[in-house]
């Protein structure tokens, strides 16, 4: 990874600027689990000044051209097998009171980090862009990049699917308040600007200019096969009401400090959500 240039000038107020290190960690209960409580240190948690620096080319930019600078500066990234991302997620999501868990992204339970798998009573690896939408699959790319992929348990993202996402619908089982009905799912209150900014990072990353399908959020559900997911107006909402926690920008840093060595600009700048779109 090419090193980060800190340079003397005035940092960018970012939601993800707060340095971690040295912050007490109180407990965390599942019932609170990915809402609004801190998270364990990131291997180096990045200043103000280094993040801001990481979008130098995107500074003063809106709409299309923002966007373009945003693809240009996330696209350079560390690819990692499918196979690789168990171990990932093993780190991102940690449980801030128990190194030997995750926390489960649609339920908020906490789940100890060995019970990966396929089986009840498991947690696997949920594509949050459901990789049918685009049918980019488990290979390395878009199928593989742990900004969108989150533990889940596996009967709860059984039932979500590859649904579009939306409000309204029934509770589903241990879905920690999750609703879904025939063509649509809506996550938890909790981790719903979560599931917009991942959805957003995925349309600006995957363009189509590098093999890939191009992947954009739009109006509609039953979105099938095509390279789309919706609802756009939906999602724009949960970003509002649902701002960057200290479990998600500290997620940030770990992918970008450890792994893909990139970053999801809209947890760093939730902002730039409404200049793109």
């Amino acid at each position: 990874m090419p090193a980060v240039r800190i340079r003397r000038r005035k940092a960018v107020a970012l939601a993800s600027a707060a340095v971690l290190a040295g912050l007490a960690v109180p407990a965390l209960t599942p019932a609170t689990a990915g809402a609004s409580a801190p998270a364990p240190e990131a291997p180096a948690a990045q200043t103000a000044a280094a993040v801001a620096d990481y979008y130098e080319d995107a500074e003063g930019k809106t709409g299309d051209d923002l966007r373009a600078a945003l693809n240009s500066i996330i696209s350079d990234q560390t690819k990692l097998s499918y196979s690789a991302v168990w171990d990932a997620l093993k780190d991102t999501d940690e449980d801030p009171s128990n190194s030997g868990n995750v926390i489960l992204l649609y339920s908020g339970v906490s789940r100890s980090k060995s019970l990966n798998g396929g089986d009840t009573g498991d947690w696997n690896r949920e594509h949050v862009w459901a990789k049918s939408h685009g049918d980019f699959g488990t290979s390395t790319g878009p199928g593989t990049d742990i900004h969108h992929l989150r533990p889940s348990d596996v009967q709860v993202n059984g039932v979500r699917g590859n649904k579009d996402f939306d409000n309204g619908g029934s509770a589903v089982a241990n879905g920690g308040g999750s609703l879904t009905d025939s063509d649509s799912f809506e996550p938890r209150d909790a981790v719903k600007g979560d599931v917009a900014r991942m959805i957003f990072y995925m349309a600006v990353r995957y363009e189509g200019t590098d093999g890939w399908p191009d992947l954009e959020p739009n109006g509609s559900v039953n979105n099938g096969s095509a390279p789309y997911i919706g609802k756009l107006d939906v999602l724009k909402a949960w970003n509002e009401q649902d701002p960057p926690d200290a479990f998600e920008q500290r997620r940030n840093d770990v992918i970008h400090e450890s792994y893909q060595h990139n970053r999801n600009p809209f947890i760093d700048h939730p902002e730039w959500v409404e200049s793109i779109w």
